[in-house]
């Protein structure tokens, strides 16, 4: 079954490196952001690790917890944040889900049900296992993309497309390339008189696209 935009995600237990976690018990009151993988000690994956235990204090910031998701096991995993750790000089302080039997990857869409992991497997036999969610607070799934394994995903666009989801909570949009500071949107379906009462002064561009300061 497919998995959209403001459905419940999968709750699970699953095994991590640092001990076994029930996912939404695991989310809590926070944000959340589940990024998978096709195999450890796999080249562009070790840069992504890395880029994600650089952010640390970035998701922090933010009230979200970042979890991995890969399909070996976990002694496999504690070996490879030695690899995540020297190669970003940043503690890899997230844990990793051992998928081995793929539970995890066909619960979130990223694998046909009949996917399995042959003897002597590479990344090619779950090379679709290439995702990230970011799920808010009350479980529910607000934006997810999916990568090639040849593409490494742009931790910087995952930290904005986060903040423009935190900031539409206020009751606005975010424009194209917008970034945290600038001007936001006021929906179409709030009124103009709602919107002077709630934002103050705005710029009407079109009848349809209205731009204010964003709401603190």
């Amino acid at each position: 079954m497919s998995l959209r935009i403001n459905d419940t995600v999968p709750n699970f237990t699953a095994e991590t490196d640092q001990g076994t976690i029930t996912f939404h018990d695991w989310i809590g009151d926070s944000w959340a952001i589940l990024f998978s993988h096709p195999k450890d000690f796999t080249p562009v994956c070790t840069t992504e690790f890395s880029a994600v235990a650089q952010l640390s204090a970035e998701w922090e910031k933010r009230n979200t917890k970042v979890i991995g998701v890969s399909v070996d096991g976990v002694e496999d995993h504690k070996k490879w944040k030695n690899d995540i750790e020297s190669y970003g000089g940043a503690k890899a302080s997230f844990p990793i889900i051992a998928d081995v039997g793929l539970e995890v990857s066909k619960q979130f869409d990223m694998l046909p049900a009949e996917a399995y992991l042959p003897d002597g497997r590479t990344p090619a036999d779950s090379a679709t296992v290439r995702s990230v969610f970011i799920i808010g607070p009350d479980k529910q799934l607000k934006l997810s993309m999916t990568y090639p394994m040849t593409v490494g995903r742009n931790f910087a666009e995952i930290l904005r497309a986060l903040d423009g989801l935190q900031m539409s909570t206020k009751g606005v949009a975010t424009p194209a390339n917008w970034e945290v500071g600038q001007d936001v949107i006021i929906p179409p379906s709030v009124s103009n008189e709602d919107a002077t009462a709630k934002f103050g002064e705005f710029e009407t561009v079109f009848p349809y696209l209205r731009k204010t300061k964003a709401p603190v």
